[in-house]
């Protein structure tokens, strides 16, 4: 393909999907769009291709032709109740929340509903919670008009319903010969409308449009610039408090910091802040009622103030005792001149030089150059995340956790920080909030293998021996291709060989106790 500023007729085409529908697509899948291409061109009463992209980029025809492509390009596979954590953590969390804060009625929208199933189910989880059907109303909206016709049509084969539970299907579906029909009260629930996410129609993306967004399985088909045009539009169009659930793939991550990241029933989704301010904190008691957020603060297992008993040692020392191991070297390292002496140096390369203080295993220098940084400076989320690495080789897991929390309540999103929090919280004793923390982390950054190693060496110890082998597995895996300054930030000590000897080591005790 020609990548070149004069780019070809299928790059043209490919560009222009891009922009018009927000959808990417690799190279490997340019044969796809080859042939669409064709069809079009010879559907149209053969246009040659120039005069097909022509139309394309601003006819008069290019909002038709962009009707009959969507159903093309776009994928439809869907069924009801589908990764049913999402609906769990609706009813549970969302859900109610929403009702007591708008007694105008809850307004929920499923964004990229495709032939309906998603918007449906929202409406059925609403009501087996017992809520008032008048007080809920759901959007669906696609850009696939065949697929908003079967929606609307409200009929669907047993496939769609491979994951109900046979209670619901009886309660809510009614057998019409080999399909099956929404009884009408869930029906009057939800409506559906054609709309492209990307049109920024302002009738559309008012304010506070809606208590709860589903965008789920959609923003992982789109271009990054058109992942941030659509989240931004859905915080725009989020009532202060209100609830997004994306996929189990998708996150926002590097695309939004107006959402505080909540976990319950096995589901990440999101709470938008009280107040969209960048990375800015927002008082927790801005955002009433309280839901399960991801909560960095302190927990204790068992009586309050019970002393720790040290780990025991091998296999199964914590963590943060190998960590501790690991450096207690470090004292016995000759004087070397003290991070005072270093030269005045910018922001960057105050950063950089703590990072290599790091590297050679200088951990009160590093801390001491951090130190030394004006509050400002100082108070960067990179410096606060080097801080609480530092913290925690000295092990100093209170004050590590403190920069953990301050820096999560200015980015909850990150996924380095919410790994620190799990050695932190380990430390404590508090087990079951590390394992959170690390699903946290996992959950933001699939490819970031620390956490998996350690909530593998967690599940081992608390005889979770399937989801150890899972995690550890997984962990093996990630270590092959894992960022080396990543390892240095997040290893403990440890090289990428030996963290895959810990891998093996953890894997070999699960077959052991199998």
């Amino acid at each position: 393909m020609n990548d070149s500023a004069e780019p070809d007729a299928l790059q043209r085409f490919r560009l222009l999907v891009a922009q018009r529908l927000g959808l990417y697509f690799d190279d490997y899948k340019t044969g796809q769009l080859a042939s669409l291409l064709e069809q079009r061109c010879a559907g149209l009463g053969n246009l040659s291709t120039p005069e097909y992209l022509a139309l394309l980029e601003d006819g008069a025809e290019s909002a038709r032709e962009l009707r009959c492509l969507a159903p093309k390009l776009t994928v439809a596979e869907t069924y009801f109740m589908r990764n049913s954590a999402s609906f769990e953590a609706l009813v549970s969390e969302a859900l109610p929340a929403r009702l007591a804060s708008a007694p105008g009625g809850v307004r929920m929208l499923s964004a990229g509903c495709a032939s309906g199933e998603e918007a449906y189910s929202m409406a059925i989880a609403a009501l087996a919670l017992g809520t008032d059907p008048a007080a809920v109303r759901i959007l669906g909206v696609d850009v696939n008009p065949a697929a908003l016709d079967r929606a609307r049509a409200a009929r669907y084969s047993i496939w769609s319903l491979r994951q109900t539970p046979d209670s619901l299907a009886e309660r809510w579906f009614h057998r019409r010969g080999k399909e099956f029909e929404l009884v009408e009260p869930v029906r009057r629930m939800v409506e559906f409308q054609e709309a492209n996410l990307l049109d920024g129609d302002a009738a559309f993306w008012k304010p506070a449009a809606f208590d709860v967004v589903f965008c789920r399985n959609v923003l992982m088909y789109f271009t990054p610039s058109a992942m941030k045009a659509v989240v931004d539009r859905i915080a725009e169009s989020l009532a202060p408090g209100g609830y997004l659930f994306l996929g189990d793939a998708e996150t926002l991550r590097g695309l939004s910091h107006a959402f505080q990241l909540c976990h319950a029933r096995e589901a990440f989704f999101y709470r938008k802040r009280a107040k969209s301010s960048g990375l800015a904190e927002v008082p927790a008691e801005a955002l009433a009622p309280p839901v399960a957020q991801l909560d960095p603060s302190p927990r204790v297992n068992g009586a309050a103030g019970a002393q720790l008993r040290p780990p025991p040692a091998g296999l199964d020392s914590s963590w943060i005792e190998a960590i501790r191991q690991s450096s207690d070297r470090i004292e016995q390292l000759s004087i070397r001149p003290a991070a005072a002496d270093l030269p005045a140096q910018s922001p960057r390369q105050e950063l950089d030089a703590a990072a290599r203080l790091l590297e050679q295993e200088r951990y009160s220098d590093a801390l001491e150059l951090l130190g030394a940084m004006p509050p400002e400076r100082g108070d960067d989320p990179e410096a606060l995340l080097l801080q609480g690495v530092l913290l925690v080789h000295r092990n100093r897991l209170s004050d590590a956790e403190a920069v953990c929390r301050r820096l999560l309540a200015r980015d909850d999103l990150n996924a380095g920080a919410h790994f620190l929090m799990a050695l932190c919280r380990e430390g404590a004793g508090d087990f079951a909030a590390a394992a959170e923390h690390d699903e946290a982390a996992i959950y933001l950054d699939p490819g970031f293998a620390m956490p998996q190693l350690h909530l593998g060496r967690l599940a081992r110890r608390s005889g979770e021996l399937d989801r150890a082998r899972r995690c550890l597995e997984q962990a093996l895996d990630l270590l092959a291709r894992e960022d080396s300054s990543r390892i240095l930030l997040f290893g403990g000590g440890f090289g990428r060989d030996a963290l895959a000897q810990v891998c093996r080591a953890e894997l070999r005790a699960c077959g052991e106790g199998a």
